[in-house]
């Protein structure tokens, strides 16, 4: 009985066998498009013969490809960021040759929230934030840019723009104009009160002479 079986066995695996090798050949060839676009090619995906060992075969990176199947075959295409689709070359194919434009949909997959902490135990997170240097916010920053030893600090580095030049420049021309048109009281002057105190004691021996 056992043997009866064995050879029943191997016949019906002979006939699948028969069966896949009698279906013709055909040439499938095709291009990979994005499903939500007409003109975006989809480049290196695998393109699996699942009724013929899952032979699998890369499309280029235009998203052609072109392969020997049998006519029947179930084709499935995958690619990362894409759904799976499946395509069965139909029967009795003209020319031997069955061309194809396959559309993938891009698909998104929401992966579970992963946290990682660097801190062994709570001991050492409370150690590490306790000395933690927290950062000076905007209105800190402000504060140190704009204060006297930041000015002086830059003043004394940077150079003039021509703003500061000019206004320089301005200034001294002013003060130029100024000066060559004032009248100086000689009063004012210590070496003009020396002239004048000699000039008087001069004048009193001359009057005293002539007396």
């Amino acid at each position: 009985m056992k043997k009866l079986i064995g050879i029943l066995f191997l016949f019906a695996s002979l006939s699948v066998f028969a069966q896949q090798q009698e279906k013709p050949l055909v040439q499938f060839t095709g291009v990979i498009y994005n499903a939500d676009s007409t003109t975006s090619v989809v480049p290196y995906v695998s393109v699996t013969n699942i009724s013929y060992h899952n032979t699998t075969t890369i499309a280029n990176y235009r998203g052609y490809f072109s392969f020997v199947a049998h006519e029947q075959d179930t084709i499935r295409f995958t690619a990362i960021g894409f759904a799976p689709v499946t395509v069965v070359i139909p029967a009795n194919v003209s020319n031997k040759s069955y061309v194809a434009k396959i559309k993938i949909t891009p698909q998104i997959n929401n992966l579970p929230t992963f946290r990682v902490f660097p801190w062994a135990t709570t001991d050492e997170f409370r150690r590490d934030f306790i000395a933690a240097k927290l950062a000076d916010d905007d209105l800190e920053i402000a504060r140190k840019n704009v204060s006297r030893a930041s000015l002086a600090a830059l003043s004394n580095t940077l150079p003039r723009d021509g703003q500061e030049i000019q206004s320089a420049n301005a200034q001294a021309m002013h003060n130029n104009i100024v000066n060559s048109h004032s009248i100086t009281n000689p009063l004012l002057n210590p070496l003009a009160w020396g002239s004048l105190i000699k000039s008087i004691t001069e004048g009193d021996k001359s009057r005293n002479s002539e007396n």
